[in-house]
């Protein structure tokens, strides 16, 4: 089965990571009534973790960069949990938290770093709903995760 997703995101020069494993005591992805409900996602480029706090050590811009890894690794979770990202009917909700002072305020500008690559991605079906949170602290001390809910086209 040809995946059209994956196939314009390689013309565009984009590919997926490896849907990374989990770490603790949890699966990646829970699908029930159609909805497929994705753990969160750390943030983590070429295999190795973006660490980091916004307002401290990273910029916008790299809590960007950071988001959009998450975005990609969710999408890599999508595919490995469906077969296919052409089975998203719609990406319904994303959550996301980003480690930072307490001060820091541009939590809604960092989650677009993710919530624009998701658009990237699955087109008109990746506008979305979306919470974006400051936090003290992310596992493994990642600049940002990202949890979602995709509906689902029938198998």
């Amino acid at each position: 089965m040809t995946d059209h997703i994956e196939t314009a995101l390689e013309a565009k020069g984009i590919s997926l990571p490896k849907a990374a494993a989990p770490v603790a005591s949890y699966v990646p992805a829970v699908e029930i009534n159609g909805l497929l409900h994705i753990s969160g996602q750390v943030s983590m480029a070429d295999g190795q973790l973006i660490t980091g706090r916004l307002g401290d050590d990273l910029s916008l811009e790299q809590g960007q960069e950071a988001a959009r890894a998450c975005a990609l690794m969710i999408a890599a979770q999508i595919k490995l949990a469906t077969g296919s990202l052409d089975r998203v009917d719609r990406i319904v909700k994303l959550g996301v938290f980003v480690n930072s002072t307490a001060d820091y305020t541009d939590h809604p500008k960092v989650a677009n770093g993710c919530s624009d690559m998701i658009e990237v991605i699955f087109g008109a079906a990746g506008k979305h709903a979306r919470s974006a949170v400051g936090v003290a602290a992310l596992p493994l001390g990642v600049a940002v995760e990202v949890d979602a809910i995709v509906a689902l086209k029938p198998a």
